[in-house]
């Protein structure tokens, strides 16, 4: 089986890949890398031109972003079952790159103080801030995970946003974003990947 390697930061979007590869349950090697020069080297570079992590290889494939990670896994460890079947993936892929798209979008743009005016949100693929935030909770509403009955990959990527998001102030509190963090956050790979990461901070 090809070696899968996963280049990180415990204090950046890495800690998404972490709980996908704690998801998955298979072994991976970490390779932390520090911000600043490190990250900007020919050679992490040569494996991600963006200089950022996380970024996976596994055997000589390498994957950046981290919905493009989730995704990957997803389908190169399909034991894990962290896919919906290929005929039943439309809420899958939808609300996966939803999540890659206008809610970080609109998050980011939220968070730096920028408001999109009412006049310039066809401008933009998000519309706004409450559309997308709207848009989700209708969503999350009506089932208990975000593909459906059963956990995927796109909770792992959907559900950092909406945990991070709550934490820290940049998406506001509503209910239904409560109880679906609430329903993932106790799941065994997330508290592993969550402790693995808290431990390296603490170093």
């Amino acid at each position: 089986m090809a070696s899968l390697t996963l280049y990180t930061n415990p204090m950046s979007r890495g800690r998404i890949a972490r709980w996908m590869l704690e998801e998955i349950g298979t072994s991976y090697d970490v390779v932390v890398m520090n911000y600043g020069p490190e990250m900007k080297t020919d050679a992490y570079r040569a494996i991600n031109p963006m200089g950022k992590v996380p970024a996976l290889k596994h055997g000589d494939a390498v994957v950046t972003e981290c919905a493009a990670i989730c995704a990957y896994l997803a389908d190169a460890f399909p034991e894990a079952r962290l896919a919906p079947p290929t005929d039943q993936r439309a809420d899958y892929y939808r609300w996966l790159f939803f999540a890659a798209g206008p809610l970080e979008a609109a998050i980011t743009n939220q968070s730096l103080g920028f408001v999109v005016p009412s006049e310039r949100q066809g401008s933009v693929g998000y519309g706004s801030y409450d559309a997308v935030l709207n848009a989700l909770e209708a969503h999350l509403a009506q089932r208990e995970y975000i593909a459906g009955s059963s956990f995927s990959a796109a909770d792992v990527y959907v559900g950092s946003h909406l945990m991070w998001g709550l934490q820290f102030g940049t998406i506001e509190k509503r209910g239904v974003f409560e109880s679906y963090v609430d329903r993932l956050a106790p799941r065994a790979a997330h508290v592993r990947a969550t402790e693995l990461d808290d431990a390296l901070i603490s170093r």
